[in-house]
């Protein structure tokens, strides 16, 4: 399966190249195909806090080159440099609060400069760490699809449909998705029959980047408004809910796209099975319930304005663009280590104390 999947990678939207990162614009997408160049960590930050590049995983490398493009910056300075890294490592820090994939690859970053030796040459130590998380990411996506694929396979033996919400695919990650990555592989295998993408409010990655890249591959795929998937899940035969997260604490609990908790509710109401994928960056044992994450608000008129003009009447509106779903409402965790049925605190310790099966 492996090499149809990479026989199947069409999009990118992280670039690493001659000491410059370049970001697919993706709220031009899919009207127009802007890559923007970026030459230091405070750009790469206002990058991410901006949405140029979005989903977890990309947030994560994209910060792990910002610290990259840092250290460059720092070193052509003179003096302590590494102090004065510091405020490159917070800018990138502050950018994002809810995805944890940022704070691990800073953190990588940061393990890998303290064990910087005399000898070393830290711009050249630094890329190639940075380099080497993007590589894991893509690597990681290659696993969770053939581990995803199984597990669809034990449910069913023909082609269903399934529904997705927000986008996991190859524009949030460093490679070929986390849960799109699993239905494009389910697809290859014959297990989907048609996709129902939730269009997601108020960003609509639904609509502009899930759709863009499914149609892109030849996937069949129906593009509904959030408020309908209940209606779907009812009358069109879903057999399966596809998400993505941006954190998952110790017990399993999962932050995603606002939208999927409510998608998780109606899902055991109407016998749907409902599967997160995301790699082990984005488990954060430190958190011991999802009601420790940090949820991210941002701005209300993202909901009451449209191209700068508004459309609500004149009232205030909340923007929370995370929500928490609770570890009993989710059937499997796939992640590169493998395949969790039914999180709880103790399968997600064993999980974390395996390696990586890719």
């Amino acid at each position: 399966m492996r090499d149809r999947l990479l026989a199947a990678e069409k999009v990118k939207a992280i670039e690493w190249r001659d000491g410059t990162l370049y970001l697919l614009d993706q709220r031009l997408l899919p009207f127009e195909e802007t890559w923007l160049a970026y030459e230091s960590a405070a750009a790469v930050a206002e990058a991410i806090r901006q949405m140029v590049v979005r989903g977890a995983p990309a947030i994560g490398i994209a910060a792990a080159y910002g610290l990259v493009l840092g250290v460059k910056a720092r070193l052509a300075e003179g003096g302590d440099w590494q102090a004065a890294l510091e405020a490159d490592f917070q800018v990138l820090a502050e950018s994002r609060p809810t995805a944890v994939n940022l704070f691990w690859a800073l953190n990588c970053m940061r393990e890998r400069l303290q064990r910087l030796k005399p000898a070393d040459e830290p711009l050249r130590v630094m890329e190639q760490e940075a380099i080497g998380i993007h590589a894991s990411d893509r690597e990681a996506n290659l696993t969770m699809a053939q581990f995803g694929v199984e597990v669809i396979r034990q449910h069913q033996g023909s082609a269903q449909p399934i529904l997705t919400h927000c986008n996991t695919g190859a524009l949030a990650t460093g490679g070929f998705g986390t849960a799109l990555g699993v239905i494009r592989a389910a697809y290859l295998e014959g297990l989907v029959e048609r996709v129902y993408a939730d269009e997601t409010r108020p960003w609509l990655q639904g609509s502009r980047l899930t759709a863009w890249e499914l149609a892109s591959d030849g996937v069949p795929v129906t593009l509904n408004a959030d408020s309908a998937a209940a209606h779907l899940m009812k009358t069109k035969g879903i057999t399966w809910v596809i998400v993505g997260a941006d954190r998952i604490t110790a017990n399993g609990d999962v932050a995603n796209k606002i939208g999927t908790y409510q998608l998780a509710v109606n899902a055991m109401h109407h016998g749907v099975r409902f599967m997160v994928v995301a790699p082990s960056s984005t488990i954060d044992m430190a958190l011991a319930t999802g009601d420790e994450i940090p949820i991210e608000e941002r701005d209300g008129s993202e909901l009451l304005e449209i191209a700068g003009r508004r459309v609500a009447a004149e009232v205030d509106a909340i923007n929370p663009v995370f929500d928490v779903t609770p570890a009993d409402l989710i059937d499997y965790l796939v992640t590169e280590k493998g395949v969790i049925e039914r999180p709880n605190a103790a399968k997600m310790a064993q999980l974390m104390c395996r390696k990586r099966l890719h």
